[in-house]
C-alpha cells in the first residue's frame, strides 16, 4: 500500500534525513583514520589532520604491510574467522534443528533447551575456562580461540526460533511422506529456507572472532601466535612496539599515530568487504525470533 499524504511525505523526508545523519556519523571516524594514515608524521603528531590527508604519504602502509608480524597476525585472524564460523554454525545448526521440534516429536526437548538457556545466565568464569584450556593442551593453538566460543546459546536460540516460525510444517510432512529422513530434510528444506538467518548469525560470529583480542592475550604465550586484534592491542593500547619489527631510526621518522591508523584501517577492511555480500539477507535476519508460534 502506497501512502501519498502530506504527513507521510514529511515523515519520509525526516526519516531519510535522520538515516543520512546517522550514516555520516558512522563513516566520519573511518574517514578520519584513513586521512591520518595517509598524512605526514608532523601533521599527524600535531593533531592537525581531520578528514583530508596533510603531506600525503604511503610510508605508514609501506611499513605496516612490510611488517612480517602484522601480516602473520592478519593471516591468523582470517584463519580464525573461517574456522570459528564454520565450527560454530555447524554445531549451532545441528543443535537448533532437533530443539525446534515439538515436545511430542522430541521428548525431553525442554530439558535440553533450558540447559542452553542456563549457560546464558551462568558460566564457569575466566579462571575455570583457562584451566580447562591449559589442561587440554590447547594453549598456543588455534583451537584455544575457537572451541571455547564454539556455541553461542543466544544465537542458537535465534536459529531455533527461526526454524519453528519460518519453515512451513507442511513441507516437512510432505518430505516425510516422500520417504525423506531427518538428515535429508535438514539439508534440503531447512538450510535453503534459513539462508537469511544463517547469513545474519554467521556475520555476528565473524565479527566476534575478528574483534576478540583478550582470549589471544591469555591463551597465547608466544607473541607470534597473536591474532590481529591482540596484536593491535599490544601495539596501540599497551604501546609495546617490540612486535612491530621496525628499527629505532624508522620509528623516529614515522609518527606512531600514522602507523597505528594504517593498522586500524587495514584491520577494518575485511569486515567492510564481507558485509555488502550479506546485506540483502541482513534486513530479514535482524527480526530473528521476533515471531512466536
Amino acid at each position: 500500500m502506497h501512502y501519498n499524504t502530506k504527513a507521510y511525505r514529511i515523515f519520509t523526508i525526516c526519516n531519510y534525513g535522520f538515516l543520512f545523519v546517522a550514516a555520516v556519523l558512522c563513516i566520519l571516524p573511518l574517514i578520519h583514520i584513513l586521512a591520518v594514515s595517509l598524512s605526514g608524521s608532523s601533521a599527524a603528531a600535531g593533531n592537525l589532520v581531520r578528514f583530508i590527508p596533510i603531506d600525503f604519504t604511503l610510508d605508514a602502509y609501506d611499513k605496516t604491510i612490510g611488517n612480517e608480524n602484522f601480516i602473520r597476525s592478519l593471516m591468523l585472524s582470517c584463519s580464525r574467522v573461517i574456522l570459528g564460523t564454520l565450527v560454530s554454525m555447524g554445531l549451532m545448526l545441528c543443535a537448533a534443528y532437533p530443539l525446534s521440534k515439538t515436545d511430542k516429536e522430541f521428548k525431553g526437548r525442554k530439558i535440553y533447551t533450558w540447559f542452553f538457556v542456563f549457560t546464558m545466565l551462568f558460566n564457569g568464569g575466566l579462571v575455570p575456562t583457562y584451566i580447562i584450556v591449559t589442561k587440554l593442551g590447547l594453549t598456543d593453538t588455534m583451537w584455544a580461540l575457537v572451541l571455547p566460543h564454539a556455541i553461542n546459546a543466544f544465537n542458537m536460540i535465534l536459529l531455533l526460533n527461526f526454524f519453528r516460525t519460518s519453515v512451513p510444517k507442511s513441507l516437512e510432512e510432505a518430505a516425510f511422506i516422500d520417504g525423506a529422513n531427518h538428515f535429508q530434510i535438514f539439508l534440503r528444506i531447512y538450510l535453503p529456507i534459513s539462508v537469511p538467518a544463517i547469513a545474519t548469525i554467521s556475520l555476528f560470529t565473524m565479527v566476534f572472532h575478528w574483534n576478540s583480542w583478550f582470549d589471544g592475550l591469555i591463551y597465547m604465550t608466544d607473541a607470534s601466535n597473536y591474532p590481529l586484534s591482540t596484536f593491535l592491542q599490544t601495539v596501540i593500547v599497551q604501546q609495546d612496539f617490540t612486535n612491530m619489527n621496525v628499527d629505532a631510526e624508522t620509528l623516529r621518522n614515522l609518527s606512531q599515530r600514522t602507523v597505528q591508523a594504517a593498522q586500524i584501517f587495514i584491520a577494518a577492511l575485511p569486515m567492510l568487504i564481507v558485509y555488502p555480500f550479506i546485506q540483502r539477507y541482513f534486513v530479514k535476519g535482524i527480526v530473528l525470533g521476533a515471531e512466536k508460534e
